[in-house]
């Protein structure tokens, strides 16, 4: 794993909330957070951060600066569940709280059924 990766991952860690079950996996290129068994975030190769969300929200959350599309490998699209959001738009630890946050908003609403 690379070292942004990797400080990425720390950071992650440290950001998730307590009170659930957490583990990572290695997947869709990255260490994946698994929270309650659900994916909620991802730290990728290239320290980007993959983020699951209410498919509903896409348009909304691509206009956060440094948001886009999510994409596996080179060109595949993941769909409008999927937004990879750019290393230098994850600087500070607000930033990726807010990320978190959508990962778990969505997180926590499938979980309970709702959307």
């Amino acid at each position: 794993m690379a070292a942004e990766q990797h400080d990425l991952a720390d950071r992650i860690r440290r950001a998730l909330p307590g009170g659930h079950a957490v583990r990572d996996v290695s997947m869709f290129g990255g260490l994946s957070f698994m929270v309650d068994g659900s994916m909620v975030v991802a730290a990728r190769r290239h320290a980007d951060l993959l983020v699951r969300i209410d498919p509903a929200r896409s348009g909304e959350l691509l206009q956060v600066p440094g948001a886009k599309p999510a994409v596996m490998g080179s060109d595949r699209p993941m769909g409008p569940g999927w937004i990879a959001v750019a290393p230098d738009h994850l600087a500070d630890d607000d930033q990726l709280a807010f990320w978190i946050g959508v990962g778990m908003e969505y997180h926590d609403a499938h979980a309970s059924g709702g959307r």
